[in-house]
């Protein structure tokens, strides 16, 4: 895939986005022909739209999510300003591209994670982390779900899938409370729809966040303080109807 092609689909991701609106299929020769080439284009489209990235999000860290997602790896996808929202917050379900709402735990930093040779260690990278909040990502797609939804590396083009996020309160005391197996409920409409823990999903939130600060330092791109990651889905895929009401609760485990 030349850069020419490269450039004409980040162009049309580009203006999907800014229109807020999907289609069905991607037209072959726009199909990027894998991860690598996905994830370039996917920065073309950040210089396209000229909007600042306030954070990230991952998805797929592990085997049964990575066969839902038809992907043999982790991915990454660039969140927008200003799709940060501080709990709680409402979105219109007709401005949104086939929202799908997740539980998860997202970090914001507070130090710089810059490009570098040497890998990043887990204890680096929870160092650099100022806060641990409880939120949901909405994920979205430009693409619509049927029988000609393209292939995975569109959508790695595409950001992964990146949407809105709905940041709950700081965890006061997260470094020293048992994160990994606190329970997280998704509620629609005051019913409890998913349960999850990190422990089952993601092992800790710290774990894709460092996966994410080493892809991140390969590319050249790197994390930068104030950044918002969202660390990947804690309760599965559920998709809302309009009008529902969704909400997370978090049973709090002992310290």
């Amino acid at each position: 895939m030349d850069v020419t092609r490269q450039r004409e689909l980040a162009r049309h991701l580009a203006s999907l986005r800014r229109e807020r609106r999907q289609q069905s299929g991607l037209a072959e020769p726009l199909v990027p022909p894998d991860a690598d080439t996905a994830y370039r284009i996917a920065r073309m489209v950040e210089e396209e739209l000229g909007w600042d990235v306030i954070g990230w999000k991952i998805a797929g860290m592990k085997a049964g999510l990575q066969r839902q997602l038809r992907t043999n790896a982790p991915i990454y996808g660039r969140v927008f300003a200003p799709l940060i929202k501080a709990s709680p917050a409402s979105v219109e379900h007709a401005n949104q591209c086939s929202p799908i709402p997740e539980v998860e735990y997202q970090a914001r930093l507070g130090t710089d994670l810059p490009p570098r040779t040497k890998p990043y260690t887990i204890e680096e990278v929870g160092d650099a982390v100022a806060s641990l909040h409880p939120g949901i990502e909405l994920a979205e797609c430009r693409f619509i779900h049927d029988a000609a939804f393209p292939p995975m590396p569109a959508i790695l083009a595409d950001g992964a899938g990146s949407g809105s996020i709905v940041l709950g309160d700081a965890i006061a005391d997260w470094r020293d409370r048992d994160i990994a197996n606190q329970d997280v409920l998704l509620n629609c409409n005051c019913t409890m729809r998913r349960r999850g823990t990190a422990a089952a999903a993601i092992d800790h939130p710290i774990v894709p966040l460092t996966w994410l600060a080493n892809e991140l330092s390969r590319t050249g791109i790197g994390l930068k303080a104030g950044q918002t990651i969202s660390t990947g889905t804690l309760t599965g895929m559920l998709r809302p109807k309009a009008g529902e009401t969704t909400s997370l609760i978090s049973a709090r485990s002992e310290p």
